[in-house]
């Protein structure tokens, strides 16, 4: 049975771009590149986590890998927790990397895994990196969910220091606070994931199949565009990655603009695949890519960083809840 996605406000319809009708550029010359990782992307777009872990998905994996490959964005797998008990299903996962011998390929896991599990997950997949995943509000609303989380920073401390790979720490729906992220930082991560609310809301699936408590809490979390902003405000010397309700280019340039180094995007992509088919998705990450090129023609912007200096004006919610936590909303304003 597929389970329901439910939407709420991912923030970024706060977040105003500033037109500019003198950009004094040319298409071809626009440059959507940039680097993650160490690895260079055609376009600062990631397929976040969505599956593994069943015979049956594995030809999403691998048009997901292909598409990715094709297009020269990042790519994650969902969680190898499934294929580290039970090395059948092992291939799930790994043909990601069979199909995309070169691209940028993160593993997942739970950022309550041990080193060995992780070590055993990049291994896997030859993965550039690892995302580790935290999950409260899920965890709390799943019927056979983990209840108790003291420890899970020092675990990822001890991750992020003996693991070969850069670590990624990222939420699933719920975002994160600037503290959380300095918290973070501090313990050697240097790559987050906000993965704000406003995109798939997975206590509200976990209520919808008999969870304790995921209907009651569904509107629990902080907006992708507010937890975008509070982690680059964290004051910490990290990459932030924006994921979470993410719909379209213009959301995407929003993000970009705000600071973030990738924009991340799971259920579109993977709606898409089962509706078009491979070529379709290859397809729709080209509008995509098309889309945030336009973004940056009208806004006077010929590569990344460029854009992330654009002026961006703050309203709304957004605007009322960063100012109420002390973080200068006019800076962007006034690029």
């Amino acid at each position: 049975m597929e389970l329901p996605e439910v939407l709420h406000h991912s923030g970024f319809a706060d977040l105003l771009l500033v037109h500019n009708a003198l950009p004094e550029l040319d298409w071809d010359k626009l440059d959507t590149s940039c680097s993650f990782m160490g690895k260079k992307l055609k376009a600062p777009l990631m397929i976040n986590a969505i599956t593994g872990g069943h015979s049956g998905v594995l030809g999403i994996n691998r048009e997901l890998a292909r598409a990715a490959a094709f297009t020269g964005i990042a790519m994650a797998v969902g969680s190898q927790r499934a294929a580290l008990d039970d090395p059948a299903v092992r291939d799930t996962f790994s043909v990601a990397r069979e199909f995309n011998p070169e691209g940028l390929l993160l593993a997942n896991l739970s950022a309550l895994c041990t080193l060995e599990q992780a070590l055993e997950a990049v291994e896997m997949i030859n993965a550039d990196g690892i995302q580790l995943y935290l999950n409260v509000n899920q965890e709390l609303a799943m019927p056979e969910g983990e209840m108790n989380f003291s420890g899970v920073l020092e675990n990822i401390r001890n991750l992020a220091a003996n693991l070969p790979v850069p670590v990624l720490v990222k939420e699933v729906g719920c975002g994160m606070a600037r503290e959380t992220v300095a918290a973070l930082a501090d313990a050697g991560v240097r790559y987050i994931d906000v993965s704000g609310w406003g995109g798939t809301n997975f206590a509200a699936i976990e209520g919808r199949r008999g969870g304790k408590g995921g209907i009651a809490l569904e509107r629990w979390g902080i907006p992708t565009a507010i937890s975008l902003l509070e982690a680059l405000n964290a004051g910490k010397t990290i990459s932030v990655v924006a994921s979470g309700g993410v719909r379209t280019a213009e959301d995407a340039a929003k993000a970009l603009t705000a600071g973030a180094s990738l924009v991340a995007l799971a259920g579109p992509f993977l709606r898409v695949l089962k509706k078009r088919g491979p070529e379709g998705l290859v397809h729709y990450i080209g509008e995509l890519i098309s889309g945030l090129k336009r973004v940056m023609m009208l806004t006077g912007a010929s590569h990344m960083a460029a854009l992330a200096r654009r002026p961006l004006v703050i309203t709304g919610l957004t605007a009322a809840w960063l100012k109420r936590r002390g973080i200068d909303i006019d800076c962007y304003a006034r690029r």
